[in-house]
């Protein structure tokens, strides 16, 4: 009986380690760096968004345009549902490749026996490199273009830090510099308005501007996540294309050999047929 547990014990604890072992642990930090990159730039962004929208309301005074006119308003919300869409994409983009990384890590083939490797797997994993590799260059796009509202909060910021240190400094900013109105708008602020001051004692600025920022850390961890999934990726076609070659000399050794022990077995049939 003591016996008889002790091995269902040892059975479990090596099932468990079996299991462990057949982790894609490099697709998993991919995946957590991918979801947590995501996640920063889509909920920062969104909100950074919206607070640019109260921004623009109250301390520049703009209105949504009438008709079917784009404007700001209009970009920003066209942003909005880029980042609802981004955000699903790439949920189900994660739980795809780390279900390619299950099912071409080497410790698969330890717990469900030898696997054949098809044409269709083959392609398979050239799919997801190029479509890696496509995405890893767009979110270099998406990191570049963040950075821009970066800039702008930073002069915003600069202008409103250095109107509380220098006395009776006019400064100005205008919106037109940034092309978020035409050039026949005039959209400014200086440091001499009411509004102005108003916006810079408000936690309003001060939040987006950090919100932008996350945002563009956000991206930035999804780059590196896109790299860094081009690595496991491109290891599990080397180990792919290894176990490809593997199988087909294995194929090979295994007819000679049936080869072998048929001609074997005809001679030895022939000599007893002679003897008697």
């Amino acid at each position: 009986m003591l016996k008889s547990l002790h091995r269902g014990k040892t059975g479990c604890f090596e099932c468990c380690i079996k299991c462990l072992g057949g982790i894609p642990y490099a697709s998993l930090i991919a995946t957590i760096l991918l979801y947590a990159g995501v996640a920063l730039f889509c909920g920062c962004g969104h909100e950074a968004l919206s607070g640019t929208v109260n921004i623009l309301q109250t301390y520049f005074e703009m209105t949504r345009s009438a008709g079917d006119v784009i404007d700001a308003f209009t970009l920003i919300d066209i942003f909005k549902y880029v980042i609802y869409g981004v955000a699903a994409a790439f949920f189900v983009y994660g739980i795809l490749l780390m279900v390619e990384g299950f099912f071409t890590t080497g410790a698969i083939k330890d717990l469900y026996g030898d696997f054949k490797i098809t044409t269709c797997g083959r392609c398979v994993s050239a799919w997801f490199i190029m479509l890696t590799y496509i995405f890893m260059l767009a979110w270099l796009g998406v990191t570049a273009f963040t950075s821009l509202p970066v800039y702008m909060y930073f002069n915003l910021w600069t202008i409103c830090r250095n109107a509380t240190v220098v006395d009776g400094a006019n400064l100005c900013l205008d919106l037109r510099q940034y092309g978020i109105v035409t050039i026949g708008e005039e959209k400014k602020v200086c440091t001499s308005s009411e509004s102005f001051i108003k916006m810079c004692d408000s936690n309003e600025l001060n939040m987006t501007f950090h919100l932008f920022i996350v945002a563009l850390a956000g991206a930035g961890a999804a780059v590196i996540a896109m790299v860094h999934y081009l690595m496991v990726l491109s290891a599990n076609w080397a180990y792919v294309k290894d176990a490809c070659r593997m199988q087909k000399y294995e194929d090979i050794k295994s007819k000679e050999e049936q080869e072998l022990h048929d001609i074997h077995s005809t001679r030895s049939k022939e000599r007893l047929n002679a003897y008697t």
